[in-house]
C-alpha cells in the first residue's frame, strides 16, 4: 500500500526541497564560469607604453680599471757565502721574470645612465665612472660603444659622458622635479647588478632628503626596487621624463628595501648644463660659514620661528664681506626663497648664477633688513683659504677671572700662561674659558676648556667682567638664552646656553 505523507510531514518535505533548491541555486552560481574580462579592466593601467617610449634611451654604463699586479718580495739579505744565498737569488729572478710575462689585470663595474640629446651626450652618478681607465656604454640590443668624459662634478655626484656613433640617438628629456608630489607614481630603469635593463615601480615617497653625502644634498626618496648597478639611471614622471637620477639607497643589507633616493633634476640639469659648455662647474658664492639656528639662539636673539641660516664667520674679500653681511646676521630669505633650514642655503647660493645681484633678507639684532649681493663663483679651498683669515681684534687688557653660575664655567683674561696651556693663537681675542661644569648648560651645548668666547649678544667682549655686565643685561631684558660666539682652533660657532631657572 502506498504511503502518502500526513499533512505536517509533506510540509517539511515541501520546506526542505525549497532549502535544497536555493542551496543548489547558489552552487550553481558560484560555479558558473565567468566570462573573461577584457584587458584594460583587469587591473590598473600598465607602464608598457611608457617604457616602450623612454627604455631606448636608458643605457648600461660598462667601466674598466687596469690595474698592474703588486710587486713581489724583495730578496732577503744574506750573509755573502752563505748556502742560501744562490737558493734565494734562483728563486726571486725566476718569480720575477714570471710576473713580467702576466698581462695587466682589468676590474670591470656597472652602472646605469641615460642620453639627455640626440647628439650622444650621456649623464651618469660620478661614482660609476671614478678612476676609470675605458668607459662604454651599452644598448638595450647590446650594442656597445666608447665613451669618454666631458666632466664630471663630485659635489654632486654627476658626471657627463660623450658617445659617437649613428645619429641621432634616442634621447629623455628632464622634467621639473619641483611640480612632483609624494605620492605620484614613478619609474625607475637601470642596470641592477649588471643583468641589463630593468624596470621597477613606485612612487615618490619623500622630498628634501639629506643623506650626508655632499653640501647639496636635497634628494628626492622613491619606492621603486633600486639595486647595485642603478646607480645613474633615471628616474621618470608618468609622463616621460627625467624628474631624478637614482643615485643611493639606503639598505643594512646592501640590497634594495624600498628607499632609494634620486637627485632632482632642478639641482642636476644646470650641473649637467654646466658640464656640457665648459666642462666644470661654475657655483655661485656668499662667502659666508652658516649654522644651524637653534630654538635657544632664536629666542636669544629674539627670532620668533626657529628657521633661517645663522652667519658664524664671514669670508675676507667675499661678497657677503662686500655688501656688510656680520657674523650673527640670520639669513631669513635669498633671492626672493625663503630659507627654512639652514642646510638649503648652500644649495640655493649654488644654483644661483655667478655675478648675479639678489636681496638677501637679514634677520640682525632683533630687525628684518635686506642687503644687496653681487655673488661671485665658489672657489676651490685652496683659494678661500688663500683669502685670508678673519680679522683679530687688538690684544684684551688684564682683568680678574670670573666664574659665570648661571652657565657653569669660569673664564679668565688671555694671558701667555693660557695661551701656552691651551695652544691659543698669537692673536687670540675674547676670554678663555678655563673650567666648565660637566653638568652645566656651557657643557651641554659643548662648550670646554680652552675655548674663546668672543662675543656675547652680537657685541665684543674684551674681558670678563664685560661678559658678566652683558649677560646680566640679557637677564634683565628676560632672555633665557644668551647668545654666544665660541672659537676653538680657528673654528668659530654660536651657542646659546640657557640660563638656569
Amino acid at each position: 500500500m502506498t504511503r502518502y505523507p500526513s499533512r505536517r510531514e509533506g510540509s517539511a518535505i515541501g520546506r526542505s526541497g525549497t532549502a535544497c533548491r536555493v542551496v543548489a541555486l547558489l552552487l550553481a552560481l558560484l560555479f558558473v564560469p565567468l566570462a573573461p574580462a577584457a584587458a584594460t579592466s583587469s587591473g590598473p593601467p600598465g607602464f608598457a607604453d611608457l617604457v616602450a617610449k623612454v627604455a631606448p634611451a636608458v643605457v648600461n654604463i660598462a667601466t674598466r680599471k687596469v690595474a698592474t699586479r703588486a710587486e713581489g718580495p724583495s730578496l732577503p739579505q744574506v750573509p755573502p757565502g752563505s748556502p742560501f744565498e744562490e737558493f734565494f737569488k734562483e728563486f726571486f729572478n725566476r718569480e720575477r721574470e714570471q710576473q713580467q710575462q702576466q698581462q695587466q689585470r682589468r676590474s670591470f663595474s656597472l652602472g646605469s645612465g641615460f642620453i639627455i640629446d640626440p647628439e650622444g651626450y650621456v649623464v651618469t652618478n660620478n661614482h660609476v665612472i671614478a678612476d676609470a681607465d675605458e668607459i662604454s656604454v651599452v644598448f638595450q640590443d647590446d650594442k656597445e660603444v666608447p665613451a669618454k668624459v666631458v666632466g664630471r662634478d663630485t659635489k654632486t655626484d654627476l658626471a657627463l659622458l660623450k658617445i659617437e656613433g649613428d645619429k641621432p640617438f634616442p634621447f629623455v628629456e628632464w622634467a621639473d622635479s619641483d611640480q612632483v608630489r609624494v605620492g605620484d607614481w614613478m619609474l625607475a630603469i637601470g642596470n641592477p647588478f649588471g643583468l641589463g635593463s630593468t624596470v621597477t615601480a613606485g612612487i615618490i615617497s619623500a622630498r628634501g632628503r639629506d643623506i650626508r653625502s655632499g653640501p647639496y644634498d636635497d634628494y628626492i626618496q622613491v619606492d621603486a626596487a633600486i639595486n647595485r648597478g642603478n646607480s645613474g639611471g633615471p628616474s621618470f614622471t608618468m609622463d616621460g621624463k627625467v624628474f631624478g637620477v637614482n643615485t643611493a639607497i639606503f639598505s643594512p643589507s646592501g640590497g634594495n628595501i624600498g628607499i632609494g633616493f634620486a637627485i632632482p633634476s632642478n639641482l642636476a640639469r644646470p650641473v649637467i648644463e654646466s658640464l656640457k659648455r665648459t666642462g666644470r662647474v661654475a657655483r655661485g658664492w656668499l662667502g659666508v660659514r652658516i649654522q644651524t639656528v637653534t630654538e635657544e639662539i632664536a629666542e636669544s636673539i629674539g627670532l620668533k620661528e626657529v628657521a633661517g641660516a645663522l652667519v658664524a664667520s664671514v669670508t675676507p674679500g667675499g661678497p657677503a664681506a662686500a655688501s656688510a653681511i656680520e657674523p650673527g646676521d640670520v639669513v631669513l630669505e635669498f633671492d626672493g626663497k625663503k630659507i627654512d633650514k639652514m642646510r638649503s642655503l648652500p644649495r640655493i647660493v649654488a644654483e644661483t648664477p655667478v655675478g648675479r645681484e639678489v636681496d638677501v633678507v637679514i634677520w640682525r639684532k632683533g630687525e628684518r633688513k635686506t642687503v644687496r649681493v653681487k655673488l661671485g663663483e665658489l672657489p676651490d679651498d685652496e683659494q678661500v683659504a688663500e683669502l685670508g683669515k678673519p680679522q683679530t681684534a687688538p690684544a684684551p687688557q688684564p682683568g680678574a677671572a670670573a666664574r659665570i653660575g648661571e652657565f657653569g664655567l669660569r673664564v679668565s683674561p688671555i694671558t701667555p700662561e693660557l695661551k701656552e696651556k691651551f695652544q691659543l693663537p698669537e692673536k687670540a681675542r675674547g676670554v678663555v674659558v678655563t673650567e666648565v661644569d660637566p653638568d652645566g648648560p656651557a657643557a651641554q651645548e659643548g662648550i670646554r676648556p680652552g675655548d674663546l668666547i668672543v662675543e656675547v649678544m652680537q657685541e665684543e667682549i674684551k674681558t670678563p667682567n664685560e661678559l658678566v655686565a652683558k649677560l646680566d643685561a640679557a637677564k634683565r631684558a628676560g632672555r633665557k638664552a644668551a647668545l654666544l660666539l665660541v672659537e676653538r682652533q680657528g673654528d668659530v660657532r654660536f651657542v646659546a646656553p640657557r640660563f638656569k631657572e
